[in-house]
């Protein structure tokens, strides 16, 4: 007897895997939850900022000298970051450039990464920042040319 094309298929439940049934979804977390990781991220980030604020790097004895710098006498990528940032918390933008310029273009990608964090987070979408390697080699790039330039006759002005 041939089945009938009109009858609804019948179909089996799932069995479950080796496991066990699958996981039921994450419920939703709350809003003030969802952003405790970025507001306490910037919290740390706003603190570091007002201790360098309040202690001036530009006053010998309150800061570690830059081992590279000490022992001989070439400016890292992060020299001057200190000052840099101290400069930018007292609003002095020329000075955090002329202590170093590649730190003030890095507060501002935080900025601008803290910004999409907390956006997503408040909307429930989780942060998730892939890079790819072809973007770590040029951000090393970078950070090499830097320190070449900077440390050359006609890169003085990038010396902190």
């Amino acid at each position: 007897m041939d089945p009938d094309p009109t009858a609804a298929a019948v179909t089996e439940p799932a069995a479950p895997g080796p496991w066990g049934p699958p996981p039921p979804p994450p419920a939703a977390r709350p809003p003030v939850r969802r952003l405790l990781a970025p507001l306490g991220t910037l919290a740390g980030v706003a603190a570091a900022f007002a201790y360098v604020g309040t202690v001036d790097p530009n006053e010998p004895g309150h800061y570690p000298v830059c081992p590279l710098l000490r022992f001989t006498g070439i400016y890292c990528p992060g020299c001057g970051g200190l000052r840099s940032a101290h400069a930018v918390v007292h609003g002095d933008l020329g000075a955090a450039l002329g202590a170093n310029a590649l730190a003030v273009v890095g507060y501002g990608v935080f900025a601008v990464v803290m910004v999409l964090w907390l956006i997503r987070a408040a909307r429930g979408r989780s942060m998730r920042l892939a890079i790819a390697p072809v973007w770590w080699w040029g951000i090393g790039a970078v950070l090499v040319l830097f320190t070449l330039v900077r440390n050359l006759p006609f890169g003085a002005a990038l010396a902190p």
